[in-house]
């Protein structure tokens, strides 16, 4: 009997695609209704068969009792590490099992996934669900997962962000058709919110408080968005005036990622560094406009900056590396794969200054010869991770230093190197742990 007062557990999903999860599992049963995902909501199951011909299992009646006389708060503790498929089966055994399991504290966490599924109905028929002992309000739902829901429409995010005042977690990543307004309500109605992914939502231009939050919060709303992680990769509209919007509301940034963020310019990392003194990681890869004064730039984060991705800037060269060497002396990985002008000379001053660097990838950099890999080999004795690939100046001799010196090296990328097989040898007895990529076929 299908009803429209109380939601089943499930979620009706396409065939063999998964449905949703609460973190600890994958989907529920699966079925097609009108060639649509929907929600499926039906009663609660009765508290026992009463029909003289339906008999009960037939495991031992000992067995099962043994069961029910447990109290409410184990079966809650149990159920805690089933996946959300095998929870929802739980809920149909009965009444008592059906109350359990919507329980508000297994349901700390929601995961959509699945081009087809009807997302913006499934967050609100789990929403209304769960405020049911709390009216209006999801006071445990503290992380929502809906990436690659490319359905999600602004609907879907108005319905979380109205429910769910608790939310830290939000990723929707993938999802094309969201707005910004839909992104300035969550981050409004949701002031604990530290961990955003919007990667790939091309819509997302900027990260702000809707007007009316602004206006409630002034003076001081800059400060009220919490969000400490934020992905904005491949939000290719982003340009340097929603980035100055972003770092001017987001101040407790601690990790960001700008990936082929395109249109992004070195004015724009000029607000960025002006409000976000905190952040640890950056990544600008494949923009293509940040030059050695956006380095400069990003310098200014000085020992707080632990890692940094500018692979593809071809406009970077020795003297941004420089800049990041002299003022980051705590930067643990760095990728400048493809930044053609970086020589030998910027990765002697890197090693130099940053002597406790543990990643490094300068693959792509066919200034870099066995050169500057000895000064990085004679100064960095705890690199783990090191990528040559494609550098066409590297030889066995260098390779052969490196490993004669940074024995704590796990992975090494050789692939497209004139290395023989001599020092690939050489390289596995000295780092017995290290993983060799390479593309010499006399060497297994």
């Amino acid at each position: 009997m299908r009803t429209l007062s109380t939601p089943s557990p499930a979620l009706i999903c396409p065939p063999n695609l998964p449905g949703f999860q609460n973190g600890r599992g994958s989907s529920t049963s699966s079925s097609s209704i009108t060639g649509e995902t929907v929600a499926m909501v039906h009663s609660p199951p009765p508290t026992r068969l009463t029909h003289p011909l339906i008999r009960l299992a037939s495991r031992p009646q000992k067995e099962q009792a043994s069961m029910e006389r447990l109290p409410d708060h184990a079966m809650v503790q149990i159920f805690s590490f089933l996946p959300t498929n095998q929870l929802c089966r739980c809920a149909r055994v009965c009444r008592r099992w059906y109350n359990l399991a919507w329980d508000p504290r297994l349901w700390r966490t929601i995961r959509l996934t699945g081009e087809t599924i009807n997302v913006d109905r499934a967050l609100k028929v789990l929403t209304r669900r769960l405020c049911q002992d709390t009216p209006n309000v999801c006071l445990m739902l503290e992380t929502v997962s809906v990436s690659g829901c490319r359905r999600l429409t602004d609907r879907g995010l108005y319905t979380i962000a109205q429910c769910c005042p608790e939310l830290r977690r939000l990723e929707v990543s993938g999802c094309y058709n969201i707005s910004n307004e839909a992104v300035f309500d969550v981050v409004s109605l949701c002031p604990n919110l530290e961990h955003l992914d919007v990667s790939g939502c091309s819509k997302v231009t900027c990260i702000s408080l809707t007007r009316e939050a602004s206006i409630k919060l002034s003076p001081l709303h800059g400060k009220q968005i919490s969000i400490r992680y934020l992905d904005m990769t491949d939000c290719f509209v982003l340009e340097d005036e929603g980035l100055h919007t972003i770092a001017a509301h987001c101040t407790q940034l601690t990790h960001l990622y700008l990936r082929r963020c395109v249109r992004l310019t070195d004015e724009g990392l000029r607000y960025l560094m002006i409000y976000c003194a905190s952040i640890k990681e950056l990544s600008v890869s494949d923009c293509r406009f940040v030059s050695d004064f956006g380095l400069r730039e990003i310098a200014k984060l000085e020992s707080r900056l632990r890692y940094l991705s500018i692979a593809h800037c071809g406009r970077v060269t020795d003297v941004g590396i420089r800049y990041v060497a002299k003022y980051c002396g705590k930067l643990r990985y760095l990728n400048a794969r493809g930044c053609e002008g970086i020589t030998d000379h910027g990765v002697e001053y890197l090693a130099k200054n940053c002597a406790k660097l543990k990643s490094l990838d300068i693959g792509k950099c066919p200034l870099v010869s066995d050169t500057g890999l000895e000064c990085l080999a004679l100064n960095c004795f705890n690199l783990k991770r090191l990528s040559l690939k494609s550098c066409e100046s590297i030889t066995g001799q260098g390779l052969q230093i490196v490993a004669a010196n940074c024995f704590d090296l796990q992975m090494l990328n050789v692939q497209d190197c004139e290395v023989s097989v001599e020092a690939l040898r050489f390289v596995k007895r000295h780092c017995k742990r290290c993983v060799i990529e390479h593309t010499n076929p006399a060497f297994f």
